[in-house]
């Protein structure tokens, strides 16, 4: 079935400061060889389009729209003429505005759905508020989709009234990520990519910088935004901001690189970062902060190391050989490939919007038999 999906997201064509940009870019290219048409409006903000890494692509329209009030109900409107109209968490700006519109707008048979890229933060914040605008949207959706969470996370929302939670976890694109040579200006023993966020800062000096204080004479490698007034250890290197297409060649320089998850993520468990599956596409040695689940995605000892504290990254660093990395590394690689590409996650998908396609489908046509 050839389907017309509009999405409301941050941003397709930017990963500045919007870690989803590698998971909407996965699901939406493999939703497009499925024969999926995806238009994604993304708002002018945050400074996300003078950071751009992409060109628009074939596989999607893009439609960039100033972030104003007058702006959101135009793209409310425009949206609402597809089959499928999503409205994903974390577009930054007018979030409330847009979920409201997605609900408002639209024909009898639209599916509206709400993706949830952070679901335990969002979660938490619903917890937190009795009158957030949330409580009252997700009874009325067909479905909510999130990024990751498992069992908790679709218990949670069924107790704020989803009529079906599914979580639909990273994966890999293995024609964006994939082993390349090793690149100078990356190499080092340990390397880490990820902004500085409020509830991610203590578990990255935890993990990272700790580690690296434990190991003086070892080299430690730091990409992302916002560490610049962090006092780093002096075998620490800040390189900033990496581009997307720079990814693959931060992954196989370094002789290990570290996923380190965000608090919630860490404390909910089964929320795989894309970073996991982009260090595992590039054949890297992956350590990663222990969080219940990640023995679902890769086996703990021979596809991905896992640690309980800085002691364990240290211990690994220190007796983790050459041969040894590269072989965790390709067996990450195959591992991935088999069971984890966005493939087989945009056949998932394809599946529940059909199924709440044609039970639309049914319910109108049975209401205008009534009628």
């Amino acid at each position: 079935m050839s389907l017309k999906i509009s999405v409301l997201g941050s941003s397709l064509l930017s990963s500045y400061w919007n870690g989803a940009a590698t998971y909407y870019r996965g699901i939406i290219r493999a939703l497009d060889r499925l024969g999926c048409r995806t238009t994604f409006y993304e708002p002018d903000a945050f400074d996300r389009q003078s950071h751009r890494d992409m060109d628009p692509p074939s596989w999607a329209e893009v439609v960039v729209y100033p972030a104003t009030a007058e702006a959101i109900q135009n793209v409310c409107r425009e949206a609402a003429g597809a089959d499928i109209v999503i409205k994903a968490s974390g577009v930054g700006v007018f979030d409330d505005e847009l979920m409201r519109g997605t609900l408002i707008e639209g024909h009898p048979r639209l599916i509206r759905i709400f993706w949830d890229v952070d679901a335990p933060a969002t979660l938490s914040a619903m917890a937190a508020d009795l009158r957030h605008p949330l409580r009252a949207a997700v009874p009325q959706l067909d479905a909510v989709l999130t990024y990751g969470g498992g069992p908790p996370v679709i218990a949670a929302y069924k107790r704020f009234g989803a009529r079906q939670c599914i979580p639909i976890y990273n994966a890999l694109d293995p024609k964006t990520h994939h082993p390349v040579a090793h690149d100078p200006k990356y190499a080092c023993d340990l390397a880490f990519l990820g902004n500085r966020l409020p509830d991610r800062e203590n578990r990255v000096n935890r993990f990272f910088f700790q580690a690296a204080r434990r190991l003086p004479h070892h080299s430690f490698l730091l990409g992302g935004a916002g560490w610049e007034s962090w006092q780093l250890p002096p075998n620490v290197r800040h390189i900033g901001h990496v581009p997307t297409q720079d990814h693959n060649a931060f992954n196989v320089s370094p002789r290990a690189v570290i996923n380190i998850a965000r608090d919630s993520m860490a404390d909910i468990g089964f929320s795989p970062a894309t970073r996991v599956f982009e260090a595992a596409g590039a054949g890297a040695c992956l350590i990663t902060d222990a969080w219940e689940g990640i023995d679902m995605f890769l086996r703990p000892g021979t596809e991905i190391l896992v640690a309980r504290d800085d002691a364990d990254v240290a211990r690994f660093l220190s007796q983790l050989t050459s041969k040894q990395a590269r072989d965790i590394g390709q067996a990450a690689l195959q591992r991935v490939l088999r069971d984890h590409t966005y493939d087989k996650r945009a056949r998932i998908v394809l599946a529940i919007l059909e199924q709440a396609l044609a039970k639309k489908v049914s319910s109108t046509t049975a209401e205008q038999v009534r009628a």
